[in-house]
């Protein structure tokens, strides 16, 4: 079958938002996420999309940890590792700014590039979160994205540009895909779904998705992710219109109305849908050239 057909099938396991006592199911240790991880790329996931924890399970991008649970994926999938550059909304990312406004850290969330994983996210843009009675600023200024542009060359790691709403493509990934930063393909994740914890995040329609992928750079592809009752719909429509997609408790803790998931579940249901639709996920390997990474081994 060629490539074409192929959909790569991202798991995001953990995030750095959900938490336990949610859904029970949430990987947040090094070896619970490597376990957890195996079973999926059993089920077919080819990209593994990893949020590290502390021990009390609150957030972290601290290196140690990422290289932990790097090394224990490694040991037992050869699935493609990507590590977080925004890490969470608790633990060591954040800090108060002023009452009720907290920022993410931003020296901080450039720690999840230490770990030298294949790939990594990139948040090129300004957001205002809201969870828990606490707003919470993830800024990436124009030169904080010209600091995390140099550390990605630096590391050799390619990025997983992460668009919330169509500025958030066609802003500072541009000025720095034009600017020679990255190379094609590149791989660019619309987080569709968000709005209501994300100021300036669009939720999903057939619509605002088209128009998303009409203003793709020449070169691109692209997954969609899309957030609580949105992963479905929006991932099936991101395989009818050429891309790849994410699924997992990061983005949506359900598999029904009511009913708790599990990573498997939300993967296993993802392929199920691929192969009704006449595709096949992508193997590791396979993805790692759709990507232009290297092999393992090679």
């Amino acid at each position: 079958m060629s490539k074409s057909n192929k959909v790569i099938v991202t798991v995001a396991p953990t995030g750095g938002m959900a938490k336990k006592s949610q859904n029970p199911n949430l990987p947040t240790q090094p070896a619970e996420i490597a376990a957890c991880v195996k079973r999926c790329a059993d089920e077919g996931a080819s990209i593994v999309a990893v949020h590290a924890r502390r021990p009390d399970d609150q957030a972290t991008c601290d290196a140690a940890i990422y290289r932990d649970i790097n090394a224990r994926i490694r040991a037992v999938s050869d699935i493609v590792i990507n590590n977080s550059t925004g890490g969470g909304i608790d633990g060591d990312m954040t800090r108060e700014i002023e009452p009720g406004l907290h920022e993410i850290i931003f020296a901080e969330r450039m720690k999840g590039l230490d770990a030298r994983a294949e790939t990594a996210t990139f948040d090129a843009h300004t957001v205002l979160a809201s969870f828990g009675g606490r707003e919470i600023l993830v800024n990436t200024s124009p030169q904080r994205c010209d600091r995390m542009a140099a550390r990605f060359v630096e590391t050799g790691i390619k990025p997983e540009w992460e668009c919330f709403c169509l500025p958030h493509l066609l802003q500072d990934p541009l000025r720095l895909i034009n600017g020679g930063f990255d190379k094609p393909p590149y791989w660019i994740n619309f987080v569709l779904g968000g709005e209501r914890g994300f100021q300036n995040a669009s939720p999903y329609t057939p619509e605002i998705l088209d128009h998303l992928v009409a203003h793709l750079p020449k070169g691109a592809l692209f997954c969609v992710s899309g957030i609580g009752r949105a992963q479905f719909p929006a991932t099936t429509h991101a395989v009818l219109a050429g891309g790849h997609v994410r699924v997992g408790l990061e983005d949506n803790l359900y598999i029904g109305p009511g009913e708790l998931a599990t990573n498997e579940q939300l993967v296993a249901k993802m392929v199920r849908i691929i192969r009704e639709l006449g595709y096949e996920p992508a193997t590791p390997a396979e993805a790692r050239e759709m990507l232009d990474l290297p092999q393992l081994g090679v």
